[in-house]
């Protein structure tokens, strides 16, 4: 096969529907490749005592989407075998035990697509103008990454 049929490609989604597994994966699987790595984000019942009801996310969608190729042109120098990147992050409402993001990544063998995913997820919360709210039974909560530079440059 000619190298030249599978150019390597970054999808990048953000969206407000439920987030599929599969279709992530599907994205970046590849005939030159024998790993795909996943990570999934998803929204859990607690936080530090209290009960989760759900997570709402907003995003600067366009600043988002261009920090994101970012991070995708940063993982293809670091890892030059990556052949496909998928970043799929939600928006609005993700109840319990959804997904809030999902990443994957293909790759030839599985050290390059392992490291790029935690890369991927790391600089992602650092930089990606992404807010999460937690919402509880009785009360809600903007949360700060605390990977997240700019929060972190005024204490």
């Amino acid at each position: 096969m000619d190298e030249g049929e599978d150019v390597p490609k970054d999808f990048i989604k953000l969206k407000s529907e439920k987030l599929s597994v599969d279709e992530v994966s599907e994205l970046v699987i590849s005939p030159y490749c024998g790993a795909v790595s996943l990570f999934i984000g998803t929204t859990r019942n607690n936080f530090e005592g209290k009960r989760v009801i759900h997570l709402e996310y907003e995003a600067y969608t366009s600043m988002a989407e261009t920090e994101i190729k970012k991070i995708c042109r940063d993982v293809r120098q670091k890892w030059p075998s990556v052949k496909h990147i998928a970043v799929h992050h939600r928006l609005g409402v993700v109840p319990i035990t959804e997904a809030s993001v999902i990443i994957a990544v293909s790759s030839p063998h599985r050290a390059e697509s392992l490291e790029a995913v935690m890369y991927c997820i790391n600089t992602l919360k650092a930089t990606v103008p992404i807010w999460k709210k937690e919402i509880y039974e009785d009360e809600y909560s903007w949360k700060e990454n605390k990977e997240c530079f700019w929060a972190n440059s005024e204490k």
